[in-house]
């Protein structure tokens, strides 16, 4: 219980100059002090019982709020009667709210509440009591003055440590590209004639892809395949026949091109191509796609199936033979090729503006750390990274973190949802719960790697002071 001492003058019929006081205890409890930014609340018990006073004594109780420059404010006043005194007040009417008058011995309890404008230097302050003992005529006897509490209103501040994640160095830089090409053959014919139809246009897509990589003085190409596809109508047999020639006879165009070493040239067929037809079905609004689905993935075979189709859905398999077979009549291809390392920051830099394909994620990172991470330049150089690898979980978590940095918590969210399940990516969800003001699910994300990462158990202690922190502290606990 905190305690207000107070004095009060001997019994009434001791000497006028007699100046010994008997101590008084006015014990106070319930110390409550809150503030929301615009007032300050303040509440406490003051208990009576014990307190004898002679009848034209009295206690003025009054609590002070003060910082240690000087600054302070007094709250209203309790008065504390005895019974000439507290008439004395009620006739003289000179006890005005919001001060309290009260007689003693007729209140065991005082409930005592009180709010005021809050100010920035309330802050950091203390919480005293100033209790005054009054004798005849207002004459001030004695004074004292009880800390009762010192209150730290100063805002906490969640600081934690941004952690990245160094991705690993690939060994081999390998890469490829893909593409289609709808390279025209005269009908049942395996002869291919550069300028046919839509022809130069579908051989340049190929050789610009083939160009790209060969033109590249960091790349090597290591293999092209070329897979050839016929569409489903007509003999099985014979759709074999034009899917081979025809494959055969692309890859020995390419071949005649550039003179590569035959070794790295590579072809595959497939006499119809069922799975495209599929994909189209499933996704069209075709009247009978359902059944036309079921029949497609049947075990019947490719002529049965062909000729059932045609039978059975005949304006449908018009609608497929017009405008879909056609596209099913292509040539897939890849080059795959490697791409030297790069080790010098300012070689990365320029290549990241120029060809940024040719760098991997640990290259990438290399230059990251040579940057300063409040600068655009390495926000950059990880949204780049997230941009060329969006699946890969340590690009998302370093751009997950990045986005943290500059306060971003949504593209935080969405890049820290794929960034696995590693302790670091448990770490960085964890940070951008606190961040974002859930600090009981942080602290439980948090609290389970504590013990393996330095910057987890920094962060759990961090919280534990934000959810465990009093703003007010009681003092001088006396019973």
């Amino acid at each position: 219980m905190i305690s207000a001492l107070v004095a009060m003058a001997a019994a009434a019929t001791m000497p006028a100059m007699a100046k010994t006081a008997v101590p008084v205890s006015v014990p106070v409890s319930n110390v409550s002090i809150a503030q929301d930014g615009k007032t300050m609340n303040i509440a406490l018990t003051l208990d009576a019982s014990q307190v004898k006073l002679a009848s034209s004594r009295e206690i003025i109780l009054t609590p002070v709020l003060a910082d240690t420059m000087g600054q302070q404010v007094s709250l209203p006043s309790v008065y504390l009667a005895g019974r000439s005194r507290y008439y004395l007040h009620l006739r003289d009417a000179d006890v005005k709210a919001p001060d309290t008058l009260v007689r003693a011995g007729r209140m065991d309890t005082i409930r005592y509440t009180a709010s005021i404008p809050y100010q920035q230097w309330m802050q950091l302050s203390d919480l005293d009591m100033v209790t005054d003992l009054c004798g005849c005529a207002c004459a001030p006897i004695d004074r004292i003055n009880t800390p009762l509490a010192s209150l730290d209103f100063t805002p906490l501040t969640f600081a934690p440590t941004f952690v990245t994640m160094t991705p690993p160095a690939e060994l081999t830089k390998s890469r490829e590209i893909k593409g289609s090409a709808y390279v025209d053959f005269p009908v049942n014919r395996t002869e291919l004639y550069t300028d046919y139809r839509r022809n130069p246009e579908e051989l340049a897509r190929i050789r610009a892809s083939i160009d790209l990589v060969r033109n590249d003085p960091d790349a090597k190409i290591t293999a092209i395949t070329i897979k050839g596809y016929a569409s489903p109508e007509g003999s099985y047999s014979n759709n074999v026949r034009l899917a081979k020639g025809r494959t055969q006879t692309l890859r020995d165009y390419v071949q005649g091109l550039y003179a590569f070493d035959p070794t790295i040239m590579h072809s595959d067929w497939e006499a119809e191509d069922w799975a495209g037809l599929r994909r189209f079905v499933e996704k069209s609004d075709l009247e009978w796609r359902e059944p036309m689905l079921r029949l497609i993935d049947s075990d019947m075979e490719p002529d049965a199936k062909d000729r059932k189709l045609k039978r059975d859905y005949p304006k449908d398999y018009a609608y497929l033979l017009a405008n879909v077979y056609p596209g099913l009549r292509h040539s897939d291809y890849t080059v795959d090729y490697e791409i030297r390392t790069y080790t010098d920051v300012k070689e990365i830099a320029r290549v990241m503006k120029t060809n940024p394909a040719n760098l991997s994620l640990n290259e990438l990172f290399v230059l990251a750390q040579s940057l300063d991470p409040e600068s655009a330049d390495y926000v950059e150089v990880f949204d780049l990274a997230v941009r060329m690898y969006p699946n890969d979980p340590v690009a998302n978590l370093n751009a997950g973190v990045t986005a943290m940095r500059r306060g971003d918590y949504t593209a935080a969210s969405q890049y820290l949802q794929r960034a696995g399940e590693s302790h670091q990516a448990t770490y960085a969800r964890g940070i951008l719960q606190a961040l974002q003001g859930d600090y009981t699910t942080a602290r439980q994300t948090l609290s389970p790697i504590a013990g393996e990462m330095p910057e987890a158990a920094d962060a759990v202690k961090q919280i534990d002071r934000m959810l465990n922190r009093s703003n007010v502290k009681q003092v001088n606990v006396k019973g």
